[in-house]
């Protein structure tokens, strides 16, 4: 899997198992996804969390997440990963709205992707993964200041060591142009 194209709301740490455990739970240091190998990422600035994670612990949607996650990162099928993200009734959750963002691009609707992506970082403006999923559509679309300032900002949240920094800023040394595969 290309660089970037993982991770539905990334847990900190490392030496996990569940991909998904930064998903949906309020643990300061969660652990990291093993697809793709993100290690020592986190969703949102540490210590932070968006003020609706609370209901996220019900264990009906970790399992819906999961399924729409693997929908997402191991069939590809956005479309019906749009439709299981949506039917979990968790819109304004930064982790469920990225992820339709990044299906709705994915699908080349980068219209509604942009609303998805604008609607996660309402909610929480430390989600690190979506800074880095909406630079690398501000980079699809031909602006590269922009994709700069979200680099920027993924560096103020987790610095420049963190997956979605690195991810981010090698999509962004690549001539303007390139086919990107995140």
């Amino acid at each position: 899997m290309a660089a970037g194209g993982g991770g539905g709301g990334g847990g900190g740490g490392s030496g996990s198992t569940d991909p998904y455990a930064g998903a949906y739970s309020d643990q300061k240091a969660q652990p990291a996804p093993t697809y793709p190998k993100r290690s020592g990422t986190k969703a949102t600035q540490k210590g932070r969390k968006a003020s609706n994670q609370s209901s996220i612990d019900d264990p009906a949607f970790a399992a819906g997440y999961r399924v729409a996650y693997d929908t997402i990162y191991l069939r590809n099928d956005y479309a019906v990963a749009i439709e299981q993200l949506r039917a979990l009734g968790h819109d304004d959750h930064p982790n469920v709205a990225n992820l339709i963002g990044y299906s709705y691009r994915k699908l080349g609707d980068y219209r509604q992707s942009q609303v998805w992506y604008e609607r996660a970082l309402k909610v929480d403006p430390n989600h690190v993964l979506t800074w880095q999923y909406y630079g690398l559509w501000q980079l699809e679309q031909g602006n590269r200041e922009q994709a700069m300032y979200h680099l920027s900002r993924i560096a103020a949240i987790c610095g420049t060591d963190c997956e979605e920094y690195k991810s981010l800023a090698a999509a962004l040394e690549k001539p303007t142009g390139s086919a990107l595969a995140y």
